[in-house]
């Protein structure tokens, strides 16, 4: 009786855990390692001269995103940025996405500083929008994870200043 129990109660949680993430139009993909745990879902760029490449190409924004394995305050951004299914599908439909580990030699990507974690946005003309930053004065670019709502607006406003300027 007790192995029955926690075999339907192992199935359960094994079915649950699969309705929170998100899972692209076309099916699930394989996970790339160059998601970092990011969101293993989505296309990631391997450099930021092919991230260039692929915006300018396909006419979208990019979104480049600064962390380290061992920051805490990376590992708690990245928790939450992978389980949130909006900004997910927004990344994978509209945008170019690249996450970085090591710092770039473009300097325009660190505008106020090399800190982490810190998101910059570029868009397919490879200029670095600075208009569009977080909500904070001393690191302009950083991200908590109660900012995500101010990401998702952020990526919107991306999204619109192409249409717009482009």
């Amino acid at each position: 009786m007790i192995k029955a129990a926690l075999s339907a109660l192992l199935v359960l949680v094994a079915v649950t855990s699969t309705f929170g993430k998100y899972i692209p139009k076309g099916g699930k993909r394989i996970p790339q390692t160059l998601s970092r745990g990011w969101g293993d879902q989505l296309i990631w760029a391997q450099t930021y001269e092919e991230a260039l490449y692929w915006s300018r190409s396909r006419n979208k924004p990019l979104m480049v995103i600064f962390h380290l394995e061992d920051c805490p305050h990376s590992q708690e951004l990245k928790k939450v940025f992978a389980d949130n299914v909006e900004l997910q599908r927004t990344l994978d439909e509209d945008f170019i996405i690249l996450n970085l580990v090591y710092e770039t030699t473009d300097k325009h990507l660190s505008p106020d500083g090399q800190y982490v974690p810190r998101i910059i946005f570029v868009d397919p003309s490879m200029t670095v929008r600075a208009d569009i930053s977080g909500r904070y004065s001393n690191r302009l670019y950083a991200y908590e994870p109660s900012d995500i709502k101010v990401l998702i607006t952020n990526m919107k406003k991306a999204k619109k200043l192409l249409k717009s300027e482009l």
